[in-house]
Formats: structure tokens, sequence, C-alpha cells
């Protein structure tokens, strides 16, 4: 399958540059524009589904590796959602986009939230995709503990080496998410990941930043405040199956219903007979998500 980006952004952000993908027919400063944030443990090429639907229907999608991610993995600290929201207004000014659409899938949802809190003005509209909302937790609960239980094998996957990209291909496939719904845009992701020498390939992700970026996520009442201020639209799209294709969503009725009740109006689109991760990577979930994206973009 060709790939669906066809330009790279070195953007000019602290500590170094910070890699972005551009997929579709804009130029600097062009009209309309996405924004699309990946997930905690991702890079740009877990949103390239949606981005093939976007940019068939004229649309300029912008997928940056975020911090401690993909190529932008040697970015140094400090890490957490602060730095994103900073780096991603760096590279709104780079390309020139005074207003742009926000779509962030897991960590990604969270991410836009804060960006479109502190700078309303730049959100034409939020699409929260199986993310943004915050669990409130007891104050004694370890936050790295919630991490390691939530996260589970795609954080054991940091810490690992792999003979060839077979290997870890074969550790992806027999994720639960991905077992029965294998396809060319998970391998291609996986592959993208892959760095090091034959013999000891590893994950480029960078475990200081998803830690740091997981403490954040968890700090509840920032969350629901970014929440409500985020200017509306808003539409959350949600899976009904979790991460490991457990049969109980990532977000959970009772924080979904808070959701709707911290913002009047918000749309809520469930794609049904899916869970976390196919919701971008499926064939049919990424078309229904672009789907949603493109309406909120063209009505803007």
């Amino acid at each position: 399958m060709p790939t669906t980006f066809h330009t790279k952004l070195a953007v000019p952000v602290a500590g170094g540059s910070l890699t972005v993908a551009v997929a579709g027919p804009g130029e600097p400063g062009a009209a309309p524009v996405v924004l699309g944030l990946h997930g905690i443990t991702g890079s740009h090429r877990a949103l390239a589904a949606v981005a093939r639907h976007l940019t068939a229907r004229d649309i300029t999608f912008l997928a940056p590796d975020l911090r401690g991610r993909g190529a932008s993995a040697s970015l140094p600290g400090p890490y957490g959602l602060d730095a994103h929201v900073a780096d991603m207004m760096a590279l709104l000014d780079h390309w020139g986009a005074g207003r742009a659409v926000l779509a962030g899938h897991s960590m990604g949802a969270s991410v836009l939230t804060r960006l479109a809190a502190a700078q309303p003005g730049r959100c034409a509209a939020a699409v929260l995709i199986d993310g943004g909302l915050s669990p409130r937790l007891p104050g004694y609960i370890d936050p790295d503990v919630v991490l390691e239980t939530v996260l589970g094998p795609a954080l054991a996957r940091l810490r690992m080496t792999f003979a060839t990209p077979e290997e870890y291909r074969d550790f992806w496939r027999r994720h639960p998410a991905f077992a029965h719904r294998w396809n060319a845009d998970v391998a291609d992701y996986v592959d993208y990941d892959l760095v090091g020498p034959p013999g000891a390939l590893r994950s480029r992700v960078n475990e200081v930043a998803v830690r740091a970026d997981g403490r954040d996520q968890l700090d509840a009442a920032a969350a629901w405040a970014a929440l409500a201020a985020v200017p509306r639209p808003v539409i959350l799209i949600r899976a009904p199956r979790g991460l490991a294709d457990e049969p109980r969503p990532l977000l959970s009725e009772a924080s979904v219903q808070q959701a709707k009740r911290t913002v009047p109006g918000m749309e809520e689109v469930l794609i049904n007979d899916t869970n976390h991760y196919l919701l971008i990577f499926g064939a049919r979930e990424a078309a229904a998500v672009a789907d949603v994206i493109v309406r909120v973009t063209v009505a803007g």
C-alpha cells in the first residue's frame, strides 16, 4: 500500500525539530486543515488510514510524531501535555494555520483538549477519538501502577528487543486487538516504530516521555477543566471494546455522561463492533472516523 503522507516537515521546537507528516493537497497557509494527534505509544502512522480518507476529500492532514515518539523520539524533556501543547502551537504557526480542526486518538485527545482550552481561537472543532476523559483516582493510588495496569503490553514492548522485523510483527500479531484484523496499515505502523541494529531491534518510543504524559493524563482536575473550556463543536467518537479487545470500553459510561454534562451539546458517536485500536486502524472504522471529521471540517 503506498504511503498516505507525501511530505515531512521539521518544525523548530524547544530542544530541536518536531517531525510532522503531511497528507493532502494543501500548501502552508491553505485551509481546510486537520491536525491529527496519535496515542501515548504511537506515531503519525497510526492515523494513516484516517488520513487517506481525508485527503480523498481534499483536506490537508498534519500528523506529528509527538515529542518522544517516532522520528521525534530524540527530542528532550521536559515532557508532559503542556510540552505537547507548545509543540502543536509551533506546528500551527509554522504551517500558517490560523485555525484547524483538532482530532486526537487516545492520549492525542487529551493533548487537543489542553491545546483547545489554552488557544480556543485556533480550534475550529474538536474530535475526541476514544480519549480525552480522565478517571478520578483516589489520592493514594500510584499513577505509574495505573499506567502499567492500563497500557500493559504497550509499555512492556518499550523494554524489549527483537531479532528481526518479522519477530516484532509477530509480537503485534498476538495482541488481542489485532489478532483477527491484521492489515497493511498495522504492519506499516509496526515497521515504522522499529529502530536499532539487527539482532537488537527495539521500539523507538521514549518510555520516560510516556510515563510523564501518562501522569498528566491522570490529573483528573486538569483534564476536566480543559474539556470544559474547549470551544464547540465537540464530538466524542467511542469504541465499545477496550485496548485488548475486552468487552468493555476504555471510556466508562460514567465518564461519558460526565463529559456530556461538562460540555453541553457534545455529540457522541459510537462505532459498533470494534476496539480502541481498530477504531483508527480498521478500514470500516477509519472511514467512519474520517466522515465525522469531514463533516465538522466542511461545516466550519
